[in-house]
């Protein structure tokens, strides 16, 4: 599906559309994915439901991954705005279109991690967990993972 979006720019959730040399090139030096490695970007990239953001020319500007069941459960995740894209509203754009996304319609809950966009999230009604001591987590190092500091 396509959606049109402010300034001209497009989403698409077209797997195909997406330049995973883009999410990887941002990802790889993010705070939450250093040093990821590409083959490990383009499987999350298959196993998820993306939404790439594209500018006229046709280059990717914005990306974002929904890793569901399409039924009862999303991990919103990997939202970007490549640096120079920013302030044309395209992290609201995405997010915005995800949250509303024809397969993502009956979904209970959503999740993410944030470390820095707190109040753009609580904007869509996202909040802090009224227990977080009901979460469990594993957490392998990267380096020990795929080799990254």
């Amino acid at each position: 599906m396509r959606w049109t979006g402010p300034d001209g720019f497009e989403a698409d959730d077209s797997v195909e559309r997406i330049d995973v040399d883009v999410v990887h090139g941002f990802l790889s030096t993010s705070y939450w994915a250093t040093g990821i490695p590409r083959e490990i970007v383009a499987r999350s990239i298959e196993g998820s439901l993306n939404l790439g953001v594209y500018a006229s020319d046709g280059s990717m500007v914005a990306f974002a991954r929904v890793v569901t069941d399409r039924a009862t459960f999303a991990w919103l995740a990997d939202v970007f705005v490549v640096e120079g894209r920013r302030g044309h509203g395209l992290g609201r754009f995405v997010v915005s279109t995800l949250l509303d996304h024809p397969e993502l319609k009956g979904v209970r809950r959503f999740m993410l991690a944030t470390a820095d966009a707190h109040e753009l999230y609580r904007s869509y009604g996202f909040s802090e967990l009224a227990d977080p001591s009901r979460m469990m987590v594993i957490r392998r190092d990267a380096a020990e993972l795929y080799g990254a500091s």
